[in-house]
């Protein structure tokens, strides 16, 4: 007689096996997620959280995957973490994943925020987090239905029978559909994600828009450090978050002399006179590649060859 194949989704559909892979982890033997972008609870919401555990306990269990310490790193679940702390309760239930990448990791945590809260209830910098990932090829469609499966059955074992299907989810074409918005918003959420912390958090706090965190993202992590120190003191608009882009060398940099100048409003200061090179003068001393400030450069070191050989 054939051996009947393992099916996943019967799996995953019986409330056993997932309560059997549940195990009490102590509260101080969590951590959270390395690179966890997501707010946590606050105010009320936080409040009627630790009531909840306080009166039930952790009724869902937290997802967690073990460190190379002996410790476990929150994968799903940080707020029902936070509040149990809060509420005095030593363990929280979880279950354990193995072995898991990196992206998949990411899988876990962006769905789980989403089925909680909504997209539209995301901040700014979750959402373009959410849209990068969307936009990014690995994230698998399949592994991605697996992954929303299983958290809706661990929210609630009893409402999803089996061969119950989930709809296709977005993949590159269709983001924009899926999420409400056009093209050019999608492709601004994605630089937004590329952006530092420090200037995610301006754009969340709303200090800075949304059009000028585009600009600023093309320039290197550096340059935005120096940029984000100094936004408290300098209003950082789209035409000054634009001039700085466009005054960054080949590698996203901006000297801080030249930020400070630009954020002050000087940006006349290095525009100079504008001067046209034939094409037939450019091709005998340039290559098709030149970049604007390596051709200044070098007209430069030649004038001054030349009037110091006039004068002599």
């Amino acid at each position: 007689m054939k051996k009947p194949e393992f099916d996943m989704e019967t799996f995953l559909s019986t409330p056993t096996a997932l309560q059997n892979a549940v195990r009490q982890i102590p509260c101080d033997m969590l951590r959270p997620y390395h690179n966890h972008r997501f707010e946590l609870y606050t105010g009320e919401r936080l409040e009627d959280m630790v009531e909840s555990i306080r009166e039930n306990g952790v009724l869902s269990p937290i997802i967690v995957q073990p460190m190379q310490d002996g410790n476990y790193e929150i994968l799903i679940g940080h707020n029902r973490w936070n509040a149990s702390k809060i509420a005095g309760i030593p363990t929280v239930p979880a279950i354990i994943k193995e072995g898991l990448t990196e992206e998949t990791a990411e899988m876990y945590i962006i769905e789980s925020n989403l089925m909680q809260r909504g997209f539209d209830n995301l901040r700014i910098s979750e959402q373009a987090a959410v849209i990068a990932q969307r936009h990014n090829e690995m994230f698998s469609q399949g592994k991605r239905n697996d992954i929303i499966r299983e958290l809706q059955i661990l929210e609630n074992p009893t409402s999803f029978p089996v061969g119950t299907k989930l709809e296709n989810g977005d993949c590159k074409q269709n983001i924009a559909d899926n999420y409400g918005m056009g093209r050019t918003s999608v492709a601004r959420l994605i630089r937004i994600d590329k952006l530092i912390d420090e200037l995610k958090t301006l754009i969340d706090s709303g200090i800075l828009a949304v059009r000028s965190g585009v600009e600023l993202s093309f320039l290197s992590a550096e340059t935005q450090l120096e940029i984000a120190e100094l936004a408290e003191d300098y209003k950082v608009d789209m035409k000054t978050a634009k001039f700085l882009r466009e005054s960054a060398d080949e590698n996203g940099n901006v000297s801080n002399a030249d930020i400070i100048r630009i954020l002050d409003g000087k940006k006349s200061a290095d525009k100079g006179k504008s001067v046209k090179i034939s094409n037939n003068v450019f091709s005998r001393y340039f290559e098709p590649t030149a970049k604007p400030k390596e051709i200044a450069e070098t007209v430069e070191k030649a004038l001054e060859l030349y009037f110091k050989n006039k004068q002599e």
